[in-house]
């Protein structure tokens, strides 16, 4: 298998590094940190523009029709600079589920939108009692009239504060009981939705909603109303992909400030760096930045796969990344020594992000557990 990098990717990766170097630093994060959306709005216009939003989206539809490597190419240089802006929840996930299951109609509405920067979008999925389970959702969806009625708590909503639409899975139930997992279109001023926000670690802001009689129009089902668990399982391997590829971004970076670090700082009149113990060190941090980077593009080349080999290598992945990702994090605060939790440095930054990253959608001990089940199951043709 070829795995270089063709031309058009190889300019992707150049002007994302190079937007990202230039915009990115402590003081636009610590701006944005105190911002009401958690992000610059400004810059996700600057985004639009650049077309990294249309990236995945299809052509029949505003976008570029690209695949989950280029999004991995691109979310690696947001890993370098920790960039906050909505593009996993937006792009992603939001406008991965609409292409997946929605109607021409729906397509045709929103998509051209989130390709041009106009709409943000967040998916309300996870339920505290799910544990990670994705099938476990206990939200549900009733048929009115007009339309349906949905009651139900999503928790830790990802940029749910800022997305005009939020997508929401519920169990669609009657009189006999509860039937399909089905995803809805709630307007994010629609009456009865309440939310709560709150920042997250290592920056960006999520929040928990509540659904207390929220009424919407027939429109709002997402597709032809079929169960749509193979599709947010699909979703969220993709997602879990593009979310490796930023922690590889990231624990890059820690590795490189804190080789420049070792080489300036001194110790008895000898830099850090010359020490052997130290240079074992070091080595051991790029050995697991490699084997993060090898993981999380499986796990990109393997979104398109059948379920169960997807499924895998974006389990394997989430699980090995999070365990090289602690690694490379606490080597690096370590080498730091006290600098590195003071907010003189940007140490401390980077290692919230891949904290955060190492429970979003699981841990790794979930994800070794999915990894191991899904290898005991077999396809029936």
């Amino acid at each position: 298998m070829d795995l270089t990098l063709s031309d058009e990717q190889r300019l992707l990766r150049e002007s994302a590094e190079r937007f990202v170097s230039e915009t990115y630093n402590a003081e636009h994060r610590r701006r944005v940190a105190n911002d009401p959306l958690g992000f610059s709005a400004e810059i996700w216009k600057q985004f639009a523009e650049l077309g990294w939003l249309a990236l995945p989206i299809a052509e029949d539809h505003g976008g570029l029709g690209g695949g989950a490597v280029e999004i991995g190419i691109l979310m690696e240089a947001f890993g370098r600079g920790l960039v906050s802006e909505p593009y996993l929840s937006t792009v992603v996930m939001g406008a991965g589920l609409i292409g997946a299951c929605g109607s021409e109609a729906q397509k045709q509405a929103l998509l051209p939108k989130v390709a041009d920067g106009s709409l943000y979008l967040a998916f309300a999925h996870s339920e505290r009692a799910a544990r990670f389970n994705l099938a476990e959702v206990s939200t549900t969806a009733w048929k009115t009239p007009n339309g349906w009625r949905i009651d139900g708590r999503k928790t830790a909503v990802l940029d749910g504060n800022a997305a005009g639409q939020i997508i929401v899975s519920a169990q669609v139930a009657d009189d006999n009981g509860v039937g399909d997992l089905c995803l809805f279109l709630v307007p994010a001023d629609t009456a009865g939705l309440g939310k709560r926000d709150f920042p997250r670690l290592g920056g960006g802001r999520a929040c928990n909603l509540e659904l207390r009689g929220v009424h919407v129009g027939a429109d709002a089902l997402l597709g032809d109303g079929g169960d749509a668990l193979p599709v947010i399982e699909a979703v969220v391997d993709r997602a879990m992909a593009a979310l490796g590829a930023e922690a590889v971004g990231i624990m890059q970076t820690l590795l490189d400030q804190t080789l420049e670090y070792t080489k300036i700082r001194k110790q008895f009149g000898r830099p850090l760096s010359a020490n052997q113990v130290i240079r074992h060190r070091l080595a051991d941090m790029a050995m697991n930045c490699d084997e993060a980077r090898s993981m999380a593009l499986r796990a990109a080349l393997m979104v398109d796969a059948e379920p169960i080999a997807r499924g895998r290598a974006a389990s394997g992945a989430k699980a090995k990344i999070g365990k090289c990702a602690r690694f490379v994090a606490e080597q690096s605060v370590q080498l730091h020594g006290a600098m590195g939790v003071t907010e003189e440095l940007d140490i401390g930054s980077y290692f919230k992000r891949l904290l955060a990253f190492d429970t979003l959608f699981g841990g790794s001990a979930h994800h070794y557990r999915r990894h191991a089940a899904l290898g005991g199951k077999t396809l029936h043709t």
